[in-house]
């Protein structure tokens, strides 16, 4: 029987191969998609493990013979990308080595990532290559980093020179694992528990559309199929005998699909590679899949597809009778509604009682969003069926009344053709409504046009001071620097003049001659007649812009101020890049050991992350859309062949063909447009339930470029029912009419 089977599934005439076809190339699109998802998560534990080394300084001393290695970790920017760095001195020739270099740098050289070097021969020493002593020995190795795109620095010191500098930890063993207790760790990577969250909602924005794709094109030529097997049940065969053949024919292109689906999964994987999912992209070698996930897809994805053809037959396995005699299909109820109900209930019970932990946040919204999906396809035939009866009371034209009769009478053929693209909108909904959301209240990290100019350099409030003073000389050539406005020295005020009772040391008042503060008018002005004036840290460290502001004045001569320590020095500039970079080094060079600061260094990690929501928004979009238009054309299609006799028998009667062209379009479209206007109300919903109790964020509504891609989505649906359209030509000739 399976032979038999097989010959029927491949020997059925250019139909049988054109439905085969169809069938494979689905489900080879939603297994590559499904195992891209599942090596990107793969691939962010991967990433996070490798820079662990970083953390060596944060670990606890090991019991070694290795001679102490001398280890301070920093960070560094450049144009808002981050760069992680190491300071390192050996005590002796057993020192260990981190991974990725071939031997520890001597003092005066520095080894630097392949992102780096390319970046320090690209830009102007006085920029960036002068914050680094001596000369490049050469590049750090992939395994030591955590993307290709990673800023990373290993600068070799002599014993003396690193003492001097702060935060110098002695280490006996490189870092493998994150250390246990970590507050100041360089290198704890991306959340993973975040990500898989985030991977596993894209994952079922992605796998729900291919499904109704997978499930659409197994219908081609349902009816004939059906009729078929009805046959094969009136002249003798047993129920399991056609379900067999059934299984047959969907395995044989479900497997063939899923061999397929392994091989765009490594045509993707080059391509997976650069999406900045994380914010960086991977390394290719890093998206693997486990043993136990290739064979769970490897039999999984047949199995599934045996399944959804038994089920898809169980009407020829009842009764034969009823396939060959065409009986009207049971009307959808209303009880259809629940599982959407359902969905957004869940969403709604977790509004004020969020789970504290990543894995039940991630149990609890991604089921919740699954639910909704599978609720929209569950009512979409109910709502389909209802609408059609109330137009088939308001319609007089022949094309409307067949169209919507033929819905009312079998709404879940009508809405199967729309179905993976009411769910495409509603994920598009979803995820614009959520990324625009947490953009509007995230978004705004750049500074304004005045603190966007500043770069602030120095001891933070609390820390020891800076210096003990700026030399004249070296001042003179920092303000003197192209692009520089003005620079002004922040001194430490020991005292605490100025500050209020009880305060805590950090926020202690920093002290600026008014001769300075003027150079950096963003920060607010002396009083009139002042020479000295008291200015909140706050103000300065994060670079708030208060150019109206006047600061008390402070009871000291400008001699006095002078003789204090330096906490921090302060720089406007005119706003570019170049000049920007060129103070921070400028700074770097004169006072080592301290860290330039701007308004777009402390956004960039929240600005990497909306960049990867945003990404994974355009994933979203630019994937769904497209599989729920191919579902739409071959659905479209597959109703064309299904009734090409009853349509043949229409013109033959006498019919016109435009006539039938509208009643397919119209069949189409009015489950379309009716369904979509739900997925995207619900879309809105769901995303203004997950918002507020994840985030606590009110939802900010779409804005004009999201309607705009709505109704191009759906001018485009409707183009592509309209594409199909001249088929019925082909299709309906007097030839279609005849029995057989």
């Amino acid at each position: 029987m399976i032979r038999f089977a097989l010959r029927l599934a491949v020997t059925g005439g250019r139909e049988a191969v054109a439905r085969l076809a169809v069938i494979t190339a689905a489900v080879a699109i939603g297994v590559g998609l499904l195992l891209s998802t599942l090596a990107s998560i793969n691939a962010v534990d991967s990433a996070n493990r490798r820079p662990l080394w970083l953390d060596s300084g944060s670990a606890a001393p090991s019991a070694t013979a290795a001679a102490p290695l001398l280890w301070r970790a920093h960070g560094d920017h450049y144009d808002g990308r981050e760069i992680q760095e190491v300071d390192l001195a050996p005590t002796g020739p057993t020192s260990p080595v981190p991974p990725g270099l071939p031997r520890l740098p001597a003092a005066g050289e520095y080894y630097a990532s392949p992102a780096l070097a390319r970046l320090l021969a690209a830009t102007p020493a006085d920029r960036l290559g002068d914050r680094f002593p001596g000369r490049l020995a050469g590049v750090i190795g992939d395994r030591a980093l955590q993307s290709p795109d990673s800023l990373v620095a290993v600068i070799g010191r002599t014993r003396d020179g690193i003492e001097q500098l702060p935060d110098v930890r002695t280490v006996t063993a490189i870092a493998t694992g994150l250390p246990e207790h970590c507050t100041d760790c360089p290198a704890t990577g991306v959340r993973g528990d975040a990500m898989t969250l985030i991977l596993s909602v894209v994952a079922g924005a992605l796998i729900f559309p291919v499904v109704i794709f997978i499930g659409t094109a197994t219908r081609l030529s349902a009816a004939r199929r059906e009729q078929r097997f009805a046959a094969m049940r009136l002249v003798g065969a047993t129920p399991r005998q056609v379900a067999l053949i059934a299984a047959v024919e969907s395995t044989v292109a479900a497997a063939a699909g899923t061999l397929a689906g392994f091989g765009l999964y490594g045509l993707l994987r080059p391509v997976v590679a650069t999406v900045p999912f994380t914010g960086m992209r991977f390394f290719t070698a890093d998206l693997v899949l486990h043993p136990l996930q290739i064979l769970a897809v490897a039999l999984g994805v047949p199995a599934a597809a045996a399944a959804a053809a038994r089920f898809a037959l169980r009407r020829v396995t009842v009764s034969p009778l009823g396939v060959s005699r065409r009986v009207t299909p049971r009307p959808p109820r209303a009880l259809r509604l629940l599982p959407l109900a359902a969905g957004l209930g869940e969403l709604a019970w977790f509004v004020g009682r969020r789970p504290d932990t990543s894995g039940g946040q991630t149990a609890a919204y991604l089921s919740g969003f699954l639910t909704v999906m599978l609720g929209l396809v569950v009512a979409g035939p109910w709502l389909t069926m209802v609408v059609a009866r109330a137009a088939a009371l308001r319609t007089g034209r022949p094309a409307t009344l067949i169209a919507v009769r033929r819905l009312a009478d079998d709404p879940k053929a009508g809405f199967r053709a729309v179905s993976g693209l009411v769910l495409a909108l509603f994920v598009t909904t979803a995820t614009v409504a959520i990324i625009g959301t947490i953009n509007a209240n995230r978004g705004s990290l750049g500074g304004d046009r005045l603190t966007v100019a500043a770069v602030q350099y120095g001891a933070l409030p609390g820390d020891p001071p800076m210096a003990d003073r700026v030399p004249d000389g070296v001042l003179a050539g920092l303000r003197a620097a192209a692009g520089v406005r003005g620079v002004a020295v922040l001194h430490a005020n020991p005292d605490r003049i100025g500050a209020t009772p009880g305060e805590p040391d950090w926020a202690t008042p920093a002290l600026l001659l008014c001769s300075d503060l003027a150079q950096i008018p963003f920060v607010g002005h002396c009083a009139p007649g002042a020479t000295v004036a008291a200015v909140p840290m706050s103000q300065v460290v994060d670079l708030w812009s208060k150019p109206e502001a006047q600061w008390p004045t402070a009871p000291l001569t400008p001699q006095a101020v002078a003789a204090l320590p330096v906490q921090m020095l302060l720089a406007d500039t005119d706003g570019s890049t170049a000049a920007r970079e060129r103070i921070r080094t400028a700074f770097t060079a004169a006072f080592p050991g301290q860290e330039g600061r701007t308004v777009g260094d402390w956004s960039t990690g929240q600005q990497r992350e909306l960049a990867g929501w945003r990404q994974l928004a355009n994933v979203v979009l630019l994937t769904t859309l497209p599989i729920a238009g191919c579902s739409l054309a071959v659905s479209v299609v597959a109703g064309l062949g299904d009734r090409k006799r009853p349509f043949a028998m229409l013109r033959l009667t006498g019919a016109r063909l435009r006539t039938l062209r509208n009643v397919v379009a119209l069949e189409s479209a009015m489950p379309l447009l009716v369904v979509a206007a739900v997925a995207v109300g619900t879309g809105l919903l769901a995303a203004h339930l997950f918002l507020t109790s994840q985030m606590h964020y009110g939802l900010v509504m779409p804005g004009a470029g999201y309607f705009a891609l709505v109704a191009l989505g759906l001018v485009a649906a409707l183009g592509i029912i309209a594409g199909t359209l001249p088929l019925l030509r082909r299709i309906t000739g007097p030839e279609a009419a005849r029995n057989g």
